[in-house]
């Protein structure tokens, strides 16, 4: 096997640790005589294999707008009813088959967004994927703000990678603004995805009615699609006993 070779000898300081195969040059040349294919060549030393791969994960976490969410995995959704449980044990099994489209559904405060967030961490963690995780509003707002005619280049390539990113999670569909230019936009990007079967999580608080029928006949086809309903206490509001007073008022 042809010997590998210091491609430069570099200086580093005496506290920053230094490749012991590239000597801190990060690249490598194959010792190998005039006329081999190799001969000359320059070949990334694994150090800066791993250096571009740190990067790259990184910049997929930046991308995927789950700073804050970090803590939303799935040993620590803590289901307190049967049917939460259930919502768990779904979201456990789409996080490890990544098929299809998962849709939960349900009131503010069920546990919806922990679970959407998780199987994005999940997926980032173990599948090495790109995930991008957006509120639809500010997805829509985004895009608004980006669009620009004399730049469509760039605006093109911005939406593309949107719709086709690994996992998207679309959070609160249904509370978008719905002027004909937003609804346009979300089914394309809705549309690209069904046809394409890429992994997509959709969260809604929203009744069906408020949903564009094209966007609702995706998420509800059942050879794409599983769907979770989740109800019970907004757990954002559990202990306060004014809440839990106008709960008792209202099921009496």
């Amino acid at each position: 096997m042809p010997r590998l070779k210091h491609a430069v000898d570099v200086y580093s300081p005496p506290d920053v640790p230094v490749c012991a195969v590239c000597n801190g040059a990060g690249w490598l040349r194959v010792d190998v005589p005039l006329g081999h294919p190799s001969f000359g060549r320059l070949f990334k030393c694994e150090c800066i294999k791993q250096t571009e791969e740190r990067q790259r994960v990184g910049e997929m976490r930046r991308l995927s707008q789950l700073d804050g969410l970090e803590g939303k995995t799935l040993p620590t959704f803590e289901p307190d009813s049967p049917e939460l449980e259930r919502a768990l044990a779904t979201a456990t099994a789409y996080s490890a088959s990544l098929d299809g489209w998962l849709v939960l559904s349900g009131p503010c405060g069920t546990g919806k967004t922990h679970l959407a967030a998780a199987i994005a961490n999940e997926t980032l963690a173990h599948a090495n994927q790109p995930v991008m995780f957006t509120v639809a509003p500010d997805l829509l707002d985004h895009l608004r703000a980006t669009f620009d005619p004399s730049r469509g280049i760039d605006y093109d390539e911005r939406f593309n990678k949107i719709r086709n990113t690994f996992l998207l999670i679309l959070d609160d569909l249904g509370t978008e603004n719905t002027t004909p230019w937003a609804r346009e936009k979300l089914y394309q990007i809705v549309n690209h995805r069904y046809n394409e079967r890429l992994p997509t999580v959709i969260t809604t608080n929203q009744p069906d009615s408020a949903i564009d029928e094209r966007v609702l006949s995706r998420m509800l086809d059942r050879g794409m699609s599983i769907r979770v309903n989740l109800s019970g206490d907004d757990y954002r509001r559990r202990g306060d006993p004014t809440y839990t007073r106008a709960r008792r008022r209202r099921s009496g």
